[in-house]
């Protein structure tokens, strides 16, 4: 059970003050809260900018250009010359040094003289501007007295909004907020607390709802950097509470002599690399130990992750027991099983592929044949995990892409059967930072060299008005039986956004080329995009123009021109991905990088990295630095930790510090028992760290 002391930051955000239902639906779309906000959500919405009233000159010294706050007489109002004009409402203000026009449109006038009556003094707040050699403040933030400018804050935090909602509204919220903290007890460690030289959890909330000055929300300063720790100790706690739970599990172990495997290596056209031999070895080091296994297997693109993959497998089945392996989309567990099968059938083992378009027949034969165990090898995608589905003796589960799985996910495909072991993998190679974070309840094996045969990619950035040219170039390359991916970032065409889209683009080419065009986006019935897949596979069309469907793991060897379409849109991570998909056979393969410029520091940045390396680790800690963690690894998506105080690109260096403040308090108590572990489990239910909490609850 959450601690009752808790009760009031998980009360519903529309209980705040000056929030009724339509602020209410307002703040769950802001705050991405589907089922209701609350009030810790509006705590955990930090400013990203402050408002700095600090400044309080007279008029002939202020700055122009910036916010000024000024002490003034109300010299003359200018109303618009008619009820009906649309000009401005004009109000001259003054002090001894000098005069301001404040100019309000389409405003309410009798608002107006209300708040500026003649010949009174008021304090004014605003943006001050030249404008035809004048000095002016349109809309000014705040008109006042002298009580409303004692209560003005000198710095105002500045938030991130929805449309409809207003800023002071959103700040009212969250001093409502602020003020429901209740009183919490210190759950770092005193020798942390005093490295850090942190305020407590409290003060560092205050400190970013009510800066002094402009610099104490700065994320990487002490309030930053306290709730960045606290929310990175909750984490860690989590997954090495997850890790144990997973160890102690009695594991089994799946003893073989590697003949199944010999038949499969014997039957590849290439020897393994080094780095797949020690990713084996590690991989059936852990098969055979009485411990469960709980593995993630990151390589770059094309770095030979499924034959590893493979080989384990025949491990686990040659010691009698059935293996599954679950990819994230259909396209990609058809791939594999494409791959799989021939090498499979090679060591005599039965290998099927179950998705969610097989007929009921076909699919109840499977199922039937899986509980029986007269099948080795399943391969899918979430549907492996429903539960219709039921293995005799699952042994081994691999996973595909695990980022696109949450931590939950996995574990319902582990309880499959007994004792399952583990197997993840990913071919986003991820910086240590997130290793740590996302898959810290794992042991880590790396594939950093790429089969032989592979040739070295040429990436070339080209400005979009030179579109002519790179299609004339394609029809060139088609003509002498290459085949080209053509890759859009949007399905349909976007007024705000002005994104060529696939199936338009598709239709200029088609216009050009003729049937040799095909198309293939995420919108498309799982069948059309299969057919397409086919006709470009076996070289009946030659230009496959596509979303980012294609990202992940598809593999057409003849492919050897990438084109990629608006690549200033995309992060670095998915542009080597996209990359990926050509250079993968011995030909020598082109990927051009269409860009509309001018490029931003950031997008320029991007490409060039992109020109100068092929290195999928190097890459993948540059869009860290560049994007922050959240777009790396596509942490939005369900089940994944998506940080909402920490960043790893600034707060990476903490993470050490809190894996081992997590190990040292979960050695002394691996279930956070007794009153001195209570304020570890308070942090646990304040960052809602489910998996963990579960375990908690299960006793």
């Amino acid at each position: 059970m959450r601690p009752a002391l808790l009760d009031p930051l998980f009360a519903p955000a529309a209980t705040l003050p000056g929030v009724g239902p339509k602020i209410a639906k307002l703040l769950d779309r802001l705050l991405d809260r589907p089922a209701g906000a609350r009030v810790i959500d509006v705590l955990f919405h930090l400013p990203y900018a402050t408002l700095d009233r600090r400044a309080r000159p007279k008029i002939r010294d202020a700055q122009r250009d910036a916010i000024a706050t000024l002490e003034v007489r109300v010299a003359e109002h200018r109303p618009p010359p008619n009820a009906r004009s649309k000009a401005p409402f004009k109000v001259l203000v003054e002090d001894e040094t000098g005069d301001v026009e404040l100019v309000f449109f389409l405003a309410n006038h009798d608002w107006i003289r209300k708040q500026l009556p003649l010949g009174e003094t008021r304090w004014v707040s605003g943006k001050l501007e030249m404008w035809d050699g004048h000095l002016q403040m349109v809309h000014p933030d705040r008109v006042m007295d002298a009580a409303a400018l004692a209560n003005m804050p000198a710095v105002e935090p500045v938030y991130g909004l929805t449309e409809g909602l207003f800023p002071r509204v959103l700040a009212k919220a969250a001093q409502g907020a602020l003020a429901r903290l209740p009183r919490l007890p210190e759950w770092i460690a005193d020798k942390n607390a005093q490295r850090l030289r942190a305020p407590t959890f409290a003060a560092a909330l205050a400190a970013m709802h009510n800066p002094q000055q402009p610099g104490d929300i700065d994320p990487a300063g002490p309030a930053g950097t306290r709730l960045a720790y606290d929310e990175l100790l909750a984490n860690q706690l989590a997954l090495l509470m997850v890790r144990a739970r997973m160890r102690t599990l009695a594991g089994r172990s799946n003893i073989s002599d590697g003949r199944l495997a010999a038949k499969i290596e014997a039957a590849l056209p290439f020897r393994l690399t080094g780095a797949q031999a020690r990713a084996f070895a590690e991989i059936r080091a852990d098969l055979a130990s009485p411990k469960r296994m709980l593995r993630l297997l990151q390589g770059d693109v094309g770095s030979g992750k499924t034959i590893v993959a493979l080989l384990a497998m025949a491990d686990v089945v040659e010691s009698g027991r059935q293996t599954a392996l679950m990819a994230p989309t259909e396209i990609l567990a058809r791939q594999h099983f494409e791959r799989m099968r021939p090498l499979a059938e090679a060591a005599g083992l039965r290998i099927i592929i179950l998705t969610g378009r097989d007929k009921t027949s076909e699919r109840n034969r499977t199922l039937a044949a899986l509980a029986a165990g007269e099948i080795d090898i399943a391969l899918g995608t979430h549907a492996l995990f429903q539960e219709s589905v039921a293995f005799r003796d699952l042994g081994l589960a691999v996973v595909d892409e695990q980022h696109r799985f949450g931590v939950r996910q996995r574990l319902a495909l582990a309880s499959k059967g007994e004792a399952v072991d583990l197997l993840v993998m990913t071919a986003t190679p991820i910086p240590r930072t997130l290793v740590l974070t996302y898959f810290g309840d794992m042991d880590v094996s790396a594939l950093t060299e790429k089969p032989p045969g592979r040739t070295p990619i040429d990436t070339r950035a080209i400005p979009l008005d030179r579109l002519s040219d790179v299609i004339a170039g394609i029809g060139r390359a088609i003509a002498s039986g290459a085949r080209a991916y053509w890759v859009c970032p949007l399905v349909e065409e976007s007024e705000e956004l002005d994104v060529a889209a696939a199936q338009e683009r598709a239709e200029a080419l088609r216009a050009i080329f003729g049937t040799a065009v095909d198309v293939i986006h995420g919108r498309m019935k799982g069948a059309d995009k299969d057919a397409a897949m086919e006709r470009f596979q076996r070289g009946e069309t030659k230009i496959l123009v596509a979303t980012t469907v294609i990202e992940v793991g598809v593999d057409v060897a003849e492919a050897t021109i990438m084109v990629i379409e608006h690549a200033e849109r995309f992060g670095l991570a998915q542009l080597h991905q996209l990359r990926g998909r050509v250079g993968r056979g011995a030909g020598r393969s082109t990927c051009l990088l269409l860009y509309k410029a001018p490029l931003g520091e950031v997008s320029r940045a991007r490409l060039e990295i992109l020109r100068e390396t092929e290195d999928g680790f190097r890459i993948a800690e540059e869009d860290l630095r560049l994007r922050g963690e959240g777009e790396v690894l596509g942490a939005r998506q369900a089940g994944a930790p998506g940080f909402r105080l920490a960043r790893l690109d600034l707060h990476g260096q903490l993470l050490t510090l809190a894996r081992d403040e997590a190990q040292a308090a979960l050695e002394r108590s691996p279930r956070l028992a007794g009153d001195e572990n209570r304020p570890l489990r308070t942090l646990l239910y304040l960052f809602e760290r489910d998996e963990a909490v579960r375990l908690l609850e299960a006793g």
